[in-house]
């Protein structure tokens, strides 16, 4: 049998469950996932190995009208990977609701390129059968999808179809990845990343896109402990305040919560020594974002 290989990228508007259908095709947590948008600010590679088959999963950021160089920053990373080499695009929609301006703006992005583009519904268990055969419609009407595949990234639910779909349109190749690596990511890429998710998760909408983590040092030591010292950076001290909390008990949570998913994902024991500080308008300072794992 011949063997496959090749990349996809998975691109839409923030907040359409890009990173949550990432994690479910490979089958584990890489890509940080939040109900806020633009949760993901980089192009993340991720490998799904079958036994004819290689894909590298592209997530990408969500694009958006950006409102500071950051967001500017993101939506450049995204729009690049259609420029760029890949077998497949996959383009994300949300089932519940009717093409918007930004889903035009994506497919105009689109416009004229010769790679297969998917489009993938996702979030089909929560609306009804009737309302999934609207919405094939009106997208179907707006750009001639090779493939249209609805899912459910939450559930998994005909996922596999589309995983089968991609390697179809693949192109024979090698494997691009040893077995059993499922990302070219560093470790403290994803330490950091999964520290953001937590002060996502336990943070209001003050605080969120004011963030990025910085892993400062990774120690082994012996007994299987590994030490890891970090930073949590955010642009004004009333923000580096709510995340310490009241008698620090609000880096405790967000410590804590990383900690065990940080152990869980690398199989060691980890100790967490989290550090928090202000950088102003680190948003609007390229500087910062492109040389930071934000």
């Amino acid at each position: 049998m011949s063997f496959k290989s090749g990349f996809v990228t998975l691109i839409g508007r923030p907040n359409v469950g890009k990173s949550t259908l990432a994690n479910q095709l490979v089958g584990q947590k890489l890509a940080i996932i939040s109900d806020k948008p633009q949760t993901t600010r980089n192009k993340i590679r991720m490998v799904l190995n079958l036994p004819d088959a290689q894909i590298i999963f592209l997530d990408t950021p969500g694009i958006h009208k950006p409102k500071h160089k950051l967001g500017e920053h993101l939506v450049e990373l995204a729009v690049s990977t259609l420029k760029k080499e890949v077998d497949v695009v996959c383009f994300l929609v949300e089932a519940s609701e009717m093409p918007g301006k930004g889903d035009k703006y994506i497919l105009k992005q689109i416009e004229g390129i010769k790679t297969p583009v998917f489009l993938v519904i996702n979030k089909i268990d929560m609306i009804s059968k009737l309302k999934l055969i609207e919405v094939i419609d009106k997208y179907s009407k707006l750009y001639d999808f090779s493939e249209v595949i609805p899912v459910s990234a939450l559930t998994g639910e005909n996922t596999q179809k589309l995983v089968e779909l991609i390697v179809q349109y693949l192109p024979e190749g090698p494997k691009y990845y040893p077995e059993g690596e499922v990302t070219d990511l560093p470790e403290s890429f994803i330490i950091a990343e999964l520290i953001r998710e937590k002060v996502l998760y336990f943070t209001k909408d003050e605080v969120p896109h004011s963030v990025f983590v910085t892993v400062d040092d990774i120690e082994k030591k012996s007994n299987n402990l590994v030490v890891v010292m970090a930073t949590i950076y955010v642009e004004r001290d009333s923000q580096k305040a709510i995340l310490i909390g009241k008698n620090g008990n609000m880096l405790k949570k967000i410590g804590q919560l990383a900690r065990q998913e940080i152990e869980a994902l690398f199989g060691t024991r980890i100790y967490l020594d989290l550090w928090v500080k202000a950088k102003k308008d680190w948003r609007n300072r390229e500087e910062y974002f492109k040389s930071a794992d934000f």
